[in-house]
């Protein structure tokens, strides 16, 4: 890790929110030196905020700490929610993740919330956009078996979410989970962005060939071939209005019917 450093901007937060959403893209091959870069680029700059706070007369009021799903690991068939045990997993995953959240510890902050957050919905974001060129040149076929989940979330849902953790008497606290309530399989996800491309079946994508072309592209194979199927008991409990509950729903906003 390096440093922590703070400077004059340490006076901006004086009764404001904290939203941490620092970090290097995971889009990369897992070699130490890039699991390094996605750790130390998470967690120095929580770190110099969360000692910035401790020179402030009186706390953040709210501290959004941004976190993400893969702090479980390939979860298989495990339902998730907010209360589910931390698992091993890929280094690149579990280990940045939880480093990334213990960074946050000793804020001076009323209330934190670790916002562990699925794949985000948005046009233009690269993770859409890739998956948008395979279909595309006729690649979009499920990946290996198909099966492994993925929870997903549209980015006006996720931008609710942060503002209503942000509300003064929000009941947001400690971890929620920023998901929709309809996670799927890649089979299903494959299969929908085909349909709103109008694009015809595409064969499957053996695990091989993933690793190759992760390989190739110096992506992580891990991004496609691991899952998780998780919903947020939180957002449930308090009635969390989604605006695109449903894959397809969220998919005819961003790409048309």
């Amino acid at each position: 890790m390096g440093r922590v450093t703070v400077g004059d901007w340490a006076g901006e937060l004086d009764g404001a929110a904290v939203i941490n959403l620092a970090g290097e893209l995971v889009d990369r091959r897992p070699t130490p030196a890039n699991i390094a870069l996605l750790t130390s680029s998470r967690v120095d700059p929580t770190r110099a905020l969360v000692e910035a706070s401790k020179l402030l007369a009186h706390p953040v009021p709210v501290w959004i700490q941004a976190s993400t799903l893969a702090i479980y690991g390939d979860a298989g068939e495990t339902r998730l929610d907010e209360a589910s045990p931390l698992a091993d997993g890929p280094p690149q995953m579990t280990d940045v993740a939880k480093d990334w959240e213990a960074a946050v510890e000793g804020a001076n902050t009323s209330r934190v919330v670790i916002l562990r957050t699925s794949v985000v919905l948005e046009k233009g974001t690269p993770a859409l956009e890739r998956l948008l060129l395979l279909v595309r040149l006729g690649l979009g076929g499920r990946v290996a078996s198909g099966r492994q989940w993925t929870s997903w979330i549209h980015i006006g849902d996720w931008l609710s979410i942060v503002r209503w953790a942000l509300e003064p008497d929000s009941a947001a606290s400690g971890v929620v989970i920023a998901t929709a309530p309809d996670p799927v399989r890649n089979s299903e996800l494959m299969a929908g962005l085909r349909k709103h491309l109008h694009r015809p079946p595409a064969p499957p994508t053996p695990a091989v060939m993933v690793r190759f072309g992760a390989f190739l592209l110096r992506s992580d194979a891990a991004l496609g071939l691991t899952g998780r199927h998780a919903v947020s008991k939180v957002l449930t409990d308090n009635g969390f209005p989604f605006t695109y509950p449903r894959f397809d729903s969220a998919l005819d906003d961003l790409l048309g019917n």
